[in-house]
């Protein structure tokens, strides 16, 4: 695989913004309702405005299409209203000669707010150079790394999220499940790609967090059901196997996976021993990483047989990475779970760092306590976004709708994982089928150092583990970012992150 390193909810929702595949049929055309379900007697109510933006590659003319997509079965029965913003390019008016990407995030039980509005639209919440800085009230600004200039874009909401709703007569249970939502998502796709004739065109799907669960199951559902084959897919902060992040009592992998992002964090807050602080980041990583699958993972799997010696000797190893104790190590039997790492790290302080992005930090009620009451990085975005989306949708896009966007909600939980019951999902295999049915499927995954919900070399183990072929291997490419889970909220990542989508863009759209 080619790697680019440079030198360089809601409790419940939290948890599961990392991972945390029935079928439907065509729809028809719906507007927004103003009850908590979608009523069928509603036509399409589509607000089409003309916009213009100052990007990297010049001015972009484009035109933005926001409302509903009604999503219905085979007898014609309206089953969801699902909402929907598309931007495309004005002017270009070969369908083959431009791509089109459909992007949604995650939770389960996210909108696609953070992506639209954080990177790839042609608007953006303005959060300062590191992303720290916001403060009401907040401003949405032009977005010049848009990825407009390499494909148009269609930001999907899941049912249940943003202003997307089930039909009458119809629950929310019905999509809110690994299967159920590659299904509808993936079903409208096909609806889009087929009312907007889009089939010709060069077709992309960018997720985040648990939308790279989704991207992966939609790459082989896409083919199987649907007969599209996709020339890419963007994968935002993955998580393809949830063993790698699952703390579960047996499962020793997570404990491995993470060290290197609790090293990047304890020598971002400075926490680390003298000598390891004053290292390079990543020449410190590659050493943790190589320790992380020798000496740790042999010492884990020895469990009650490792020599006292030895386990004295992982112990302080251990410490010195973490910038723990060594008698934290040593009560914690050397495996350090995420969630008592981001309150142990700063104790010392009374404060907690963040999971989505380990580079903040926040105040807890008490200080002495196993957990964090709330993730810093995630409390820092959902005011700034949750604003700007409410105000954008309508000053700018001139679409009205009297129910609440659900930024970020539990409402489509419980969550159905049934086809991995007593197991842990692993879409990666369907992605791996995916890619070897569809040779010329490429790959891009955007890894942040300091994400503590989908660890970057917890997505490298994964994807060394998919078993492609030597010759698919150098479909994929991975590129590191010095920042979180949303590393486009640091200034630098976004203008890096639009040239590597946009460069992934041009290799894998076939266009002439």
């Amino acid at each position: 695989m080619m790697h680019i390193r440079p030198c360089l909810l809601l409790t419940l929702l939290i948890s599961f913004l990392y991972i945390a595949p029935s079928t439907l049929a065509q729809p028809e055309s719906e507007s927004e309702p103003t009850a908590e379900t979608a009523s069928a007697d509603e036509k399409d109510d589509l607000s089409v405005v003309h916009k213009s933006v100052s990007a990297q590659a010049g001015a972009l003319n484009y035109t933005v299409t926001t409302g509903y997509m009604p999503l219905t079965n085979e007898k014609t029965e309206l089953l969801a209203n699902v909402f929907f913003v598309a931007y495309t390019l004005d002017g270009a008016l070969d369908p083959a000669e431009r791509p089109i990407t459909f992007v949604f995030n995650g939770g389960p039980g996210s909108s696609s707010v953070w992506l639209h509005l954080g990177t790839a639209g042609p608007r953006r919440t303005q959060m300062g150079p590191e992303g720290f800085t916001a403060q009401p009230p907040y401003k949405l600004v032009n977005n010049s790394s848009t990825w407009l200039d390499a494909t148009d874009l269609v930001f999907i909401d899941p049912v249940g999220t943003g202003y997307s709703r089930p039909a009458e007569d119809h629950e929310q249970k019905e999509f809110s499940g690994l299967n159920e939502d590659v299904r509808s998502v993936g079903d409208f796709i096909h609806k889009y790609v087929t009312r907007y004739e889009r089939w010709a065109s060069p077709k992309f799907l960018a997720g985040e967090s648990y939308g790279t669960t989704r991207a992966a199951g939609l790459s082989g559902y896409l083919q199987n059901r649907h007969g599209m084959y996709l020339n890419g897919i963007m994968l935002i902060s993955a998580i393809l196997n949830f063993q790698t992040a699952r703390f579960d009592e047996g499962n020793d992998l997570p404990y491995i996976l993470f060290l290197p992002t609790y090293t990047a964090t304890a020598h971002f807050h400075n926490r680390l021993p003298a000598d390891l602080q004053r290292r390079p980041l990543e020449e410190l990583l590659r050493e943790v990483e190589a320790w992380a699958l020798t000496d740790y993972l042999t010492a884990l799997a020895q469990g009650d047989d490792l020599p006292g010696q030895r386990q004295q000797e992982i112990t302080h190893t251990l410490a010195r990475y973490t910038g723990l104790s060594e008698e934290y190590v040593r009560e914690s039997n050397m495996r350090i779970h995420i969630m008592r790492f981001t309150k142990e790290l700063m104790r010392d302080q009374r404060r907690s760092v963040g999971r989505l992005d380990s580079r903040f930090t926040g105040i807890d009620a008490d200080a002495a306590g196993e957990t964090f009451d709330h993730d810093p990085s995630m409390t820092a975005i959902m005011g700034p976004y949750t604003a700007m989306l409410n105000d954008y949708v309508r000053r700018e896009l001139e679409y009205e709708n009297e129910l609440p966007y659900e930024i970020l909600t539990g409402r489509v939980h419980p969550w159905s994982y049934s086809s991995y019951e007593n197991s842990y999902v692993n879409v990666a295999k369907t992605l791996r089928e995916a890619m070897t049915k569809n040779e010329s499927l490429r790959v891009f995954i955007a890894s942040g150092h300091y994400d503590l919900a989908t660890p970057y070399f917890a997505t490298d183990y994964t994807v060394n583990h998919l078993g492609l072929e030597p010759h698919l291997q150098n479909n994929i490419t991975t590129s590191y970012f010095p920042a979180g889970h949303m590393m486009y909220i640091q200034e630098s990542s976004l203008r890096r992150l639009h040239s590597d989508i946009k460069q992934f863009i041009e290799n894998s759209a076939n266009v002439e």
